[in-house]
């Protein structure tokens, strides 16, 4: 009986697209795609790999390229963006995609790293074990990095300190968060999906009971009467941090920290513009290829 097909979906483009490409080819397979740049060429291949006889089909070529369409119309070039569509022998896929993740240290304090890699933490050092899923967020994406950069350098030992993270993906950041010692830990998400990924990260690493994963829409949330953080994280799409601006403001105590991530260059100077009206001031920004990520201060 003849195995489901394996296929590797590419695209090349240029290197300041790479992570926009790589996120998007995310969302449209559900698999996590991994990249390489060549070093002569200077030019980076983007790839999904999936499974089934229906996985690549005329739909899903006729989807990628609206997508792209729609990066194009957000201002992001990723250039000609042709796709290719190779089928592979099984034993092609087996490990191979694993070679393109790696340990991250977050300063001394945090180590976040794949199950399959025996890298052991310096004396002190918190680890965050999380593979690869369906669920946004492994440490590897630019957003998600400042996100963490910002927990490790934020806590203040033997402080309380509250921390929220909103549209919580992976669970990443709620799991490092609970590591270093933030207390109470909530974080939510929309998708159903998600959050079930998120528990189960949470339990993988010891600290299910130290954090509170719920599955929450913000667009529904209430705006008062709410319990205020700390530090609140969004990592969210442009147009949901403008819409919602109001429910995360609910949602920071005054003097508190908001990191807002998930962000276009070309898209940060409105919404630091929108947050600044409704009370924050800009502390600290980062552009790391064509994100940029900000950190804002209540009061």
């Amino acid at each position: 009986m003849r195995r489901a097909p394996l296929w590797k979906i590419s695209v090349v483009v240029p290197p300041e697209a790479e992570e926009a490409v790589a996120e998007l080819l995310g969302c449209v397979f559900g698999s996590p795609p991994v990249s390489y740049t060549d070093a002569r060429t200077k030019r980076t291949t983007v790839s999904a790999y999936l499974t089934g006889a229906g996985a690549w089909s005329d739909d899903a070529r006729a989807r990628l390229t609206a997508e792209f369409a729609h990066l194009r119309r957000s201002g992001l070039n990723p250039g000609p963006a042709r796709i290719t569509a190779t089928e592979l022998r099984h034993e092609d896929w087996a490990e191979s995609w694993k070679r393109h993740f790696r340990a991250m240290e977050f300063g001394r304090a945090l180590l976040v790293k794949p199950s399959w890699i025996r890298r052991r933490p310096r004396s002190g050092q918190q680890v965050v074990i999380l593979d690869p899923g369906l669920s946004f967020g492994t440490g590897q994406h630019p957003t998600t990095a400042f996100c963490l950069r910002q927990l490790v350098a934020r806590r203040k030992p033997g402080v309380a300190q509250s921390f929220l993270d909103i549209g919580t993906g992976s669970g990443i950041l709620a799991i490092a968060a609970a590591k270093l010692g933030y207390r109470p830990v909530d974080a939510f998400d929309f998708d159903p999906d998600a959050v079930r990924v998120a528990k189960a990260n949470a339990r993988l690493n010891g600290v299910s009971g130290s954090t509170r994963i719920s599955h929450r829409d913000l667009s529904c949330a209430p705006r008062e009467h709410v319990q205020k953080y700390d530090i609140v994280c969004a990592n969210l799409i442009h147009d949901v941090l403008l819409a919602e601006r109001g429910r995360i403001l609910a949602r920071v105590c005054a003097g508190g920290v908001l990191v807002l991530a998930g962000i276009l260059q070309t898209q940060f100077a409105g919404v630091a513009q929108a947050y600044r009206k409704i009370g924050f001031r800009l502390a600290a920004t980062r552009r790391e290829k064509e994100w940029r990520s900000g950190v804002f201060i209540l009061g």
